[in-house]
Parts: C-alpha cells; structure tokens; sequence
C-alpha cells in the first residue's frame, strides 16, 4: 500500500529553489554575528550557549555564558566538577534540569566520547539533555551537517511559510513539519551555519508570536501565512497548558548569622537546589519547631512564584535560635557562604 501523499510536498519542492539561498544570504548581511558563541566552532561552547538560550534570552545568557566558560573553560572540566558547583554557577538561569544534565552530558562526552563531542546530529542526539533539534544546531554550526533543527522560532517560521496547518500539539503534525524543515535544507553543508542562524535570527526578531514585520521579511512573497495575511495564526497547537497551584510554608531559621539550609531530592522540583525546610500547611512547621523553641516564628509577606506548570504560594516564617541545633540532613550556613550554595531564585531575593 502506498503511503499517503502529503498536500504540502509540492509546496516545499517548489520552495527549495528560492527558500534557503535567500536565508542565507539575508543572515549574512542582517543577522547576527557578533554574539560570543558565533565566534567559534568548538562544540562545547556552542553546546552550552544552546542549553543556556532554551528559554532564557540572549541578554540574559550573555554574562553566564562567559562566567560559566571562565570556570569550566573544557567540557572535561565540567564533568570533573561537583554537581552543587555547576547548580551555583547556574543560579538565577532558572530550569536547573538543564543544568543537571549539563553535567551529566560533560560527564558523558567524558566517559564514553574521551572528551571530544561526536559530530554528528544522531550521535549527539543520544547524549544527556540533548534533544533533536538542539543536535542538529550543534551539528550544523560546528560541522555543517545538513540537519534541520525545530525549535519553537523555526516552527513560527516554518508553520507561517507554509501555512502548516497541522496540530503540533500531535506527535504525528509535528513529525510531518520535521519532514518538510529537512527538504527545506541547504544543499551545501558550508551554508548550514548561515542557514540555521538565519532562521533562529528571523524567528527571533521579524517574524515575532505578535505583530510580526512581514513587510521586512526577505520570505515575504514566499510566505503563505503573510499572502493570505494570516500570519498569527500560525503554528497551530491546540493543547494548553494546564497550570496548578501549590502552598507550602517555609521555616527560615538562623543563628549568629547562619542560616539552616536543607539540599532537595535529586528529583522533582528545584531537584538538588539548596532551600529552606518546606511544610504542607503552618500546624506542620510548628509542630516541628516545637522542641527547638518556644518562640513563634516571625511571619513574613508571602511569596507568589510561578514554575512552568504551577504557581507556588510559599508562607516564610523566621526564627532566630538561642542554640545552633542538630536538624538532622541539612546545614548551617554563614551568610558569606550562600553564594556557593545553589538557591532558587525566590531564596536567593528573600535572603536579601
């Protein structure tokens, strides 16, 4: 039985003559060129400027990245390094999953690659936290493979192109659209840099979620989406987000200027993190205050802070100790400590 035609695929064959040469030669003019990790080839520093740039602004990563390099100027020298390092240099990026399997990445490349990243899309799409499309970046700028990457961005542009209107909330649109990003490629790997910038440069700026520039775009009269003047309805993904609500309450204790800090689980949220002891409701945290004080706790303003699938309401209750007690799993830190220590960012503000 023959497979289904797809309704797009003479869309994108008559696309590939214009598409990818016009990318390319508008990155090399308009794009960007002078970010830090466009400066090199080395896989492991445009390995970590992608992790870092996976939902974090370029402003933002600027001064991690070269902090972060300072430290650990090796891959090798990362994956030597001791996972509470990593997570305070980390601290203030946010999504410290990446951060964790950073590590477990720098360790991988160690111990089965001798330190040097393979160059390949396939391969380096095996190793820890290194998803399809951030392979294929990798592979591209740094070897000029011929992979297509499908970041967020290149689905906007993509999906505009074509007025794609699959549901990329289905597993099965969005291998399809992975399909066409791969027949939209380049056919000279020397292009593939300019090529995979250009669209991650379009997506971030032209052709933006609202009020896209399509009079400035250099696809305009290739783009569907601006010809029939429906450019934000695209991509399409019907699934929303399902956000929860949580409530802790937080037991700040301190003595002569230390602070009692306990490191979470290696799973779950702020996995490996250092925080305060957390309570399901106030009769917990009280109960458990009970044989170190007889003192109430100082309440202090809540804190409302929001995570990607939930909105956490987090109660601070604070007491100075008269005797640095033993509190089982944890330890008492002096503030000129904390900064080795990793702290979420809602700690790190209530801390001052």
């Amino acid at each position: 039985m023959s497979a289904i035609a797809d309704p797009l695929d003479a869309s994108v064959a008559a696309l590939v003559p214009d598409f990818a040469p016009r990318l390319v030669a508008w990155q090399r003019q308009h794009g960007r060129h002078a970010l830090p990790w466009q400066q090199t080839r080395d896989p492991y520093r445009v390995w970590l400027s992608e992790i870092m740039l996976q939902q974090t602004q370029v402003t933002t990563v600027l001064g991690y990245y070269q902090r972060f390099l300072e430290r650990f100027p090796t891959s090798r020298q990362l994956a030597d390094a001791h996972l509470d390092e990593v997570l305070a240099m980390w601290q203030g990026l946010g999504y410290y999953s990446r951060a964790r399997n950073l590590h477990r990445c720098a360790q991988a490349v160690r111990d089965l690659h001798d330190g040097d990243f393979p160059r390949t899309a396939m391969q380096l799409a095996e190793l820890p936290g290194i998803g399809r499309s951030t392979a294929a970046a990798i592979a591209s700028f740094c070897f000029g493979e011929r992979a297509a990457i499908l970041d967020g961005n290149v689905k906007r542009v993509l999906g505009r192109l074509l007025a794609f209107e699959g549901d990329l909330a289905s597993s099965a649109q969005e291998k399809r659209l992975w399909r066409h990003a791969e027949a939209l490629l380049p056919a000279a790997g020397a292009d593939m840099p300019a090529y995979t910038q250009g669209l991650m440069d379009l997506g971030a700026s032209l052709c933006s979620t609202r009020a896209p520039q399509c009079l400035l775009c250099p696809i305009q009269d290739l783009c569907q989406a601006q010809r029939h003047g429906t450019a934000e309805q695209f991509p399409v993904r019907t699934r929303k987000l399902k956000r929860s609500r949580r409530e802790h309450w937080w037991l700040w204790l301190e003595h002569e200027g230390r602070i009692w800090l306990e490191q979470r689980p290696a799973r779950g949220v702020w996995a490996g993190l250092w925080t305060l002891p957390l309570f399901e409701d106030e009769a917990q945290l009280l109960s458990h205050l009970q044989p170190l004080s007889t003192l109430p706790p100082e309440p202090l303003p809540r804190i409302e802070h929001a995570l990607t699938h939930f909105d956490w309401v987090l109660h601070p209750r604070r007491l100075a100790l008269q005797q640095p007690a033993d509190l089982g799993a944890g330890a008492w830190v002096a503030r000129e400590d904390l900064p080795r220590y990793a702290l979420p960012a809602p700690l790190k503000k209530l801390l001052g």
